[in-house]
């Protein structure tokens, strides 16, 4: 089942700027991202992960002991691209980690059983 914020317009008007070789403008990007990881929160309720998309947004996800203070164990982060060509299955998480492009620390923070959205 599909989340209706993959098929946002801000989504396809962010992923259609990429496409064209042009960076989405600041507010288009901004709100594709926040969709797309409401989506993720939604898909993987919990708060044992956050995951980051700086500088537009992140969340707290995926099942298991919950974070309250200080740094987060499992962090995941990464920019808005790598962000959106993941959650849209442009690239895949094992791509995405292995060129480097997405920053992963503690034992939770794999999203590949999550992605593409």
């Amino acid at each position: 089942m599909s989340s209706p914020h993959i098929k946002s317009a801000a989504v396809v008007a962010a992923l259609t700027a990429l496409d064209e070789g042009r960076v989405p403008e600041r507010s288009v990007y901004r709100e594709a991202v926040r969709a797309l990881l409401t989506a993720l929160a939604e898909r993987a309720p919990g708060r044992s992960v956050e995951v980051r998309v700086p500088p537009y947004g992140a969340v707290q996800c995926l099942p298991g002991p919950r974070h309250t203070r200080g740094t987060p164990p499992n962090v995941v982060e990464m920019d808005p691209p790598t962000w959106l060509a993941l959650a849209t299955g442009r690239l895949s998480w094992v791509e995405a980690v292995t060129e480097g492009r997405v920053q992963v620390s503690g034992v939770r923070a794999d999203l590949s059983g999550y992605l593409p959205l």
